[in-house]
């Protein structure tokens, strides 16, 4: 006697989830401009890699002779696949079944994603789209919400155990609330799609019920609130960009935390010189220039990878390749507030210093750094304690540090591009000293000015005077960097670091995850 019924029935349910939640429901999917979740995780990964598990999950309905009457899938997608070759775990929500609203079954298939990654230590791709489980859903037995509070959620303790094993990297593409949100945000890159997703802890009627407030999808949670929030690092323009910023990201990064990051061949050669970084920075202080233009030069052709561009605004952060090895990249940028480092700025440096650290990459950063925020904005904010957290994040990482000061270099905050035994590289235009020279002269000679026949012209005196002390050329007489460099140069300066530094890394890898201190 075979099973050819038992198989055939297997074939069936398998057939009957690829149509997800039915015609209608997949067209009224494309008509918002939203693609349904197996053809989202086809467009991500390599052809033909994707391996579903569960593929059978959900509600099958039979007759009293067991033939299967109808079948209606988890909304939950989960299995394995590759990313340029490389393998990862992929677990998309399917918002065509029921809105995506987590049944048992549902949630149960995401915590396995999660599961399954920190077990093989892959890298998880999560693709959301939903609100979480619906309150009558939730409910149990008697009106009992089944929820067991005396012990940690095992979907919390998966989701931080993966984060600290391998990369994660999370997409919203549709309404994103409730317990997705936070699966969102609990990732090392976050992603959400313009004008199709909306990312919020709870929805337009639940706020207007619960605080009163009256707005629509797109001014609680659209993109340009959350490119400004931190909520997400990066918006894409449509899903398929969305596909091309995950794999760039992943390609920066290793496997999970006991390997190395793969090194590429970018095709760009360790000597190229660009003739514009021997005059980009201004002769005149107050002048800025555009950051992210050395950084381009520097690192290797096309490959900076920017990080949350909108929020902490000061501060430019991202990934790179120099000599075709992933690095990390944070600098000033003098076009917002002067550089100076704000409250979103420190712990933007801190998310990518902490990262770096964990996945091995050597930082580069490139400093024009005036100090913290000043005002009532730096004040209101907590600027001082969210600087000295990037300021730890620093002084506490194992990851080798290359600091290039392209001009300003004052206060505390200087010391956040400095990790342990950084190499310092000086061009010619930088400056260095407790504070700024006009703020500075402004307070330490403030009565000398004000009682000069002409304040102005003394003024201008005593700047040029601090101007000359803090030079680069007297802290390099002292070995107060390590060498003073044509900016040309910048990029042949640090391959050369690299080479020096890589027995760093192999090292690291070695003693396993980073651990830190208590941070202020």
């Amino acid at each position: 006697m075979s099973w050819d019924d038992e198989i055939d029935a297997i074939a069936r349910r398998r057939e009957l989830a690829k149509l997800h939640g039915g015609d209608e429901a997949v067209a009224k999917q494309h008509q918002r401009g939203r693609g349904v979740v197996r053809d989202r995780i086809s467009g991500l990964v390599d052809a033909e890699s994707f391996h579903e598990q569960g593929s059978v999950a959900g509600v099958g309905e039979v007759d009293d002779a067991g033939n299967l009457k109808s079948f209606g899938p988890a909304n939950v997608v989960v299995g394995s696949a590759k990313i340029e070759g490389r393998p990862v775990v992929v677990c998309g929500d399917d918002f065509t079944v029921g809105g995506a609203a987590y049944s048992a079954v549902g949630i149960r298939k995401g915590i396995y994603g999660d599961q399954l990654a920190a077990r093989w230590r892959l890298p998880m791709v999560r693709l959301l789209e939903g609100g979480g489980a619906k309150i009558s859903g939730a409910l149990g037995a008697k009106n009992r919400s089944g929820y067991d509070l005396t012990q940690a959620s095992p979907s919390n303790m998966v989701m931080a155990q993966i984060l600290d094993t391998a990369p994660v990297v999370c997409a919203a593409l549709g309404p994103v609330a409730g317990f997705p949100a936070a699966r969102l945000v609990a990732s090392h890159l976050s992603i959400m799609t313009r004008n199709t997703a909306h990312v919020m802890i709870g929805g337009p009627a639940l706020v207007e019920r619960a605080t009163g407030e009256s707005l629509d999808k797109e001014q609680l949670g659209g993109a340009d609130v959350h490119l400004r929030s931190g909520v997400v690092d990066n918006v894409a323009e449509d899903e398929e960009d969305c596909w091309r910023q995950i794999r760039a990201f992943l390609g920066y990064l290793p496997t999970n935390v006991g390997e190395r990051p793969p090194v590429r061949d970018t095709g760009d050669t360790r000597d190229r010189r660009e003739e514009l970084l021997g005059s980009i920075v201004p002769r005149s202080r107050r002048r800025a220039y555009k950051m992210r233009r050395i950084i381009e030069a520097v690192v290797d052709r096309d490959s900076f990878f920017e990080m949350s561009p909108l929020y902490g605004r000061t501060t430019v952060t991202g990934l790179a390749r120099i000599d075709g090895r992933s690095v990390g990249v944070f600098a000033n940028d003098p076009h917002h507030l002067g550089g100076s480092m704000s409250a979103d700025s420190a712990r933007k440096v801190r998310r990518l210093v902490e990262m770096c650290d964990l996945f091995h990459l050597p930082i580069v950063t490139f400093v024009d750094q005036p100090g913290f925020l000043i005002g009532s904005e730096g004040e209101r904010t907590g600027t001082i304690r969210f600087g000295v957290e990037a300021l730890f994040a620093a002084m506490q990482s194992r990851v080798p540090w290359a600091s290039v000061i392209v001009r300003k270099s004052f206060g505390v905050a200087a010391g956040v591009h400095l990790g342990p035994g950084s190499t310092t590289f000086a061009w010619p235009s930088a400056e260095f000293g407790a504070m700024p020279i006009e703020g500075g002269v402004a307070l330490a000679y403030r009565r000398e000015i004000a009682e000069a026949p002409d304040p102005e012209a003394r003024r201008r005196e005593l700047e040029d005077e601090v101007a000359q002390a803090q030079s680069v050329f007297p802290r390099a007489e002292e070995f107060g960097v390590h060498e003073l460099i044509d900016p040309r140069d910048t990029r042949r300066h640090l391959c050369d670091w690299l080479d020096t530094v890589d027995h760093v890394l192999r090292a690291n890898v070695l003693a396993g995850p980073p651990r830190y201190t208590l941070r202020p």
